[in-house]
């Protein structure tokens, strides 16, 4: 007699009955199968091992649905489909068929287990629940949801695991109708109380809808809760941005007797990454540490640095790195990044070295974070040495994100040459390279080259983005080119842009401002669907250094209107249009009220406003008040116009005194020389003027 033996498992099976002196056919078939599936010799078969060979048919299907069952559950594809040759052969393929399906499905086989369903119209259940469960598994969702619907127009009742299935289908592709019919058919079964995985199952479903509100409804109604249903609502809160809801699910977690588990704790730490609550995020990283769950968990370690980064708390998230048993390259990455981006570029730097002499390998997100470090820094000797390595190994080909840091940090560090020169090397350029040079020609004022470089860019078929524009239109600004600022307003209405882009609204009134169209200015502002204090404040400086004052003040008016509260530019420029105008009172008024009103404290350059003021109307006296309330100011400006007030009233006195403080502050003070030889001069004091006049050539000389 032989037995069956399949790694791990051994089948009963009447293979072979002996005779004598010869061989039935069912020991040919017999002796087949047990060469597919490593049949071997029992000498002494076990009374299990012995059937009934009355009926060698019956036995052999028992024998082959074995046979398949335990290919199925080890996973051996190849010895499965050599049973199912032997099954076609025997011409048993119908008996069989109900296993032949389940195992086809079970190894991914899904369009040879859909062709058997057809063909042989098979109503068994389980090989229809393994056809769903199959195709939910490779992801094709509508072929699951679809072999769910004709296995239920076939009469058949889905078990509680097949509508758990395609309840993933549904959330996968969004079939919202699918997904709901499903819903209302489980209610009716009473599945969701009885089931567990149906209750997870369905509330993942909505959660990938994005209807929280039902998933939380889900939630609520299942009577079994476990820390699988919590933390998917909760990845899900913190996904959508619903990071309060995120936590306080967590609290009924645990007021459910519900314990957190690594993953919750990284979807949690992530919430308070966006909130930028450094207190939440250390209460959290309290528990994680009390439960020991950092040892060698890699993922939450890296969540925890991350939201010490997002939160400023730099120094705290140097500390967990420290502290890590498990580190890898995003670990190092998060800290390096964090840094850079908060402009801490040598920390950055020292990072990228420490990580290195740890054995870590950079990567290209390293890399992107070093270079904008030594951006920051202005650091182009590391950065050529980077861009060195970069080439040595190979990672500039293909990657968008490196090269763009590349051509922006020669940008920031003022080399545009070597900047242009990366980006002409590309072998592919895209918006991001184009508008990182854009932007280091427009902030170094060469506007004729930033315009040139949006022409090529067009040229090779980039649409320009909301950054380029920003930049081309401070190009326009730079060069007053009024025309190709009112082209590049037009592509920008065109493609509808000024919708919420403020910056965008900002850098128009600016070069409207520059370019002296302070009406197209004003119109721009006024079509603006946002405005902030920036926007005002331009308009207000363009008013003001046009000498158009009224139209400052309407501007300073109307924005107070709109609930703006004025800052120190504005104050500056208020002062400055009142002295222009002559409204002392109006200027005072100002000067006051910035205090006390809207809680700006006057600093060095509003008190010379102030001071320049007095002086033009010829109230030294009140001038010299104003000074005397600064104590003793370090502040050349503050001279120059005190000087400037004696010129204009001749009083050589107040003068002297306001030269002699000038030359405190600075003993090469030109201006504040020539200032005071004028002075004398006006007074009539020729030979004290020509000293004075000594004095400044002596030390331009000397």
């Amino acid at each position: 007699m032989e037995s069956l033996c399949v790694p791990g498992a051994v089948v009963p099976l009447l293979l072979v009955e002996k005779r004598k002196n010869k061989t039935s056919i069912f020991d040919v078939q017999a002796t087949s199968v047990s060469g597919r599936c490593n049949l071997t010799l029992d000498e002494n078969p076990t009374p299990f091992q012995v059937l009934n060979t009355k009926d060698n048919r019956h036995d052999e299907i028992i024998s082959y649905l074995h046979a398949v069952r335990t290919c199925t559950r080890s996973g051996d594809r190849r010895r499965g489909c050599e049973l199912h040759e032997d099954i076609l052969k025997c011409g048993l393929i119908k008996e069989c068929s109900n296993a032949l399906v389940i195992m086809h499905a079970k190894f991914g086989e899904l369009g040879r287990a859909w062709d058997m369903i057809m063909a042989h119209d098979i109503k068994d259940t389980n090989a229809w629940a393994a056809v769903v469960a199959g195709y939910a598994e490779i992801g094709q969702n509508w072929h699951a949801l679809r072999s769910l619907k004709q296995m239920r127009q076939k009469g058949l009742s889905p078990e509680p695991k097949t509508f758990a299935c395609a309840l993933k289908a549904c959330g996968n592709v969004g079939a919202v109708h699918e997904g709901m019919h499903i819903h209302t058919e489980i209610t009716r079964q009473g599945n969701l109380q009885k089931d567990v995985m149906v209750g997870t199952a369905l509330l993942h479903m909505y959660a990938k809808f994005g209807n929280l509100g039902k998933a939380q409804c889900i939630l609520n109604e299942m009577p079994h809760r476990n820390v699988i249903t919590w933390g998917i609502l909760i990845g899900e809160y913190v996904k959508y941005g619903q990071v309060e809801k995120a936590l306080k699910s967590l609290e009924d977690m645990q007021y459910d007797g519900v314990a957190p588990n690594a993953r919750i704790f990284t979807s949690i730490l992530k919430a308070c990454a966006t909130l930028r609550d450094v207190e939440k995020g250390q209460v959290v990283h309290d528990k994680i540490a009390r439960r020991g769950m950092l040892n060698g968990n890699v993922v939450l370690g890296n969540a925890l640095m991350d939201m010490y980064v997002k939160c400023g708390a730099l120094d705290k998230a140097k500390l967990v790195l420290e502290g890590l048993s498990a580190q890898d390259v995003i670990t190092w990455n998060t800290l390096i990044a964090g840094y850079s981006e908060a402009g801490q570029g040598e920390q950055a730097l020292a990072c990228l070295e420490c990580m290195q002499s740890k054995g870590f390998i950079p990567d290209a997100v390293t890399y992107a974070s070093a270079l904008k470090a030594c951006g920051s820094l202005r650091a182009i000797e590391r950065g050529l040495r980077i861009h060195v390595q970069l080439g040595r190994l190979m990672l500039l080909h293909n990657d968008e994100v490196l090269n763009t840091a590349l051509v922006d940090m020669y940008v920031k560090c003022g080399d545009l040459v070597r900047a242009q020169n990366v980006l002409d090397g590309l072998p592919s350029r895209n918006v991001f390279c184009w508008s990182a040079l854009i932007a280091g020609y427009a902030h170094q004022g060469h506007g004729e080259e930033a315009w040139n470089c949006f022409e090529r860019m067009q040229y090779e078929g980039i649409i320009p983005n909301v950054v380029t524009f920003v930049c081309m239109v401070k190009a326009c600004g730079i060069l007053g080119a009024l025309d190709k600022g009112m082209q590049i307003h037009e592509e920008i209405k065109k493609k509808d842009m000024l919708g919420n882009n403020i910056v965008l609204g900002n850098a128009l009134v600016d070069m409207y401002a520059k370019c002296g169209a302070l009406a197209m200015a004003q119109q721009v502002l006024e079509e603006l669907p946002l405005r902030d204090l920036v926007t005002w404040n331009t308009l207000i400086a363009g008013y003001t250094q046009q000498g158009e004052g009224e139209k400052a003040i309407r501007c300073f008016e109307c924005m107070q209107d709109e609930g703006i509260h004025p800052d120190v530019v504005t104050f500056s420029c208020m002062l400055n249009v009142c002295s222009h105008l002559g409204l002392v009172e109006e200027g005072h008024r100002y000067f006051m009220s910035m205090n006390s009103e809207y809680g700006v404290k006057p600093n060095l350059e509003l008190f010379t406003c102030m001071i320049d003021m007095l002086g033009r109307a010829g109230l030294l006296e009140k001038a010299l008040g104003v000074i005397h309330e600064m104590q003793a100011p370090d502040c050349s400006a503050i001279w120059h116009v005190t000087l400037a007030a004696c010129l204009k009233r001749g009083d050589f006195n107040v003068g002297r005194w306001a030269f002699e403080q000038a030359l405190k502050v600075d003993r090469t003070d030109k201006a504040a020389y020539i200032l005071m030889a004028n002075i004398y001069a006006v007074a009539g004091m020729h030979e004290k003027a020509r000293d004075i006049d000594m004095m400044r050539m002596e030390f331009e000389i000397g």
